[in-house]
């Protein structure tokens, strides 16, 4: 009798585990090594070719989600929705980026970590977690326009990104250098053009 006790114990004890494992335990560690790239891949009849890409620097729309709380992002860390993340078709992983909300001017600096948006049309390039969202100020639009360029922020802001805290606070961008954004993406450009004043010019953190 002790003994079959002992068995039912224990397989409701691996029941237990094999559920465990089911909801999404065994996460990768927050890391930014190593950078994983990956292979080609397709969603919805599209390909997608992940690739390192230093200059990156582009004009769409971004998005943003949030009820996938506990899930896996792309590179097996644990999605965390108010952490100030993204997610990229072929940025590797994971890869810092500043984003700039075209309609105000702000600016922020995010760690990709995740793979998408692939909702076809609407020139979408980002998808942003609802924090990073939030910290943009476009939590409550939805669908806003910005743009996405590749950056190398300080240990200092990438450990605070990989703790889930928020990287230091840039100054908005110069309403000039934002007209001429906008303008760009009005035109159907994709790649921002640097003139007076250099919108590509490094990031400068503001003083606390």
């Amino acid at each position: 009798m002790l003994d079959q006790i002992n068995i039912r114990a224990a397989s409701v004890l691996a029941a237990v585990l094999i559920l465990a494992g089911c909801a999404g335990g065994n996460y990768r560690p927050v890391s930014d090594t190593p950078v994983r790239i990956g292979r080609p891949y397709v969603v919805r009849g599209t390909t997608f070719v992940p690739a390192a890409d230093p200059t990156y620097d582009m004009l769409g729309y971004a998005s943003w989600y949030g009820a996938e709380s506990g899930n896996r992002t792309a590179n097996g860390e644990r999605f965390r929705p108010r952490w100030i993340t993204a997610a990229h078709t072929t940025l590797p992983l994971p890869t810092y980026v500043e984003v700039t909300a075209l309609e105000t001017g702000r600016r922020i600096i995010v760690r990709i970590n995740d793979r998408g948006p692939f909702a076809t049309g609407g020139g979408r390039i980002i998808d942003l977690s609802r924090g990073a969202a939030d910290e943009l100020g476009i939590k409550a639009q939805g669908h806003a326009p910005v743009r996405v360029r590749r950056v190398e922020p300080s240990e200092k802001d990438r450990a605070r990104l990989r703790a889930g805290k928020p990287a230091s606070e840039l100054p908005p961008l110069p309403p000039g250098q934002l007209a001429n954004l906008r303008m760009q993406l009005a035109t159907g450009m994709q790649a921002p053009i640097a003139e007076s004043g250099d919108p590509g010019a490094p990031i400068t953190p503001l003083r606390r």
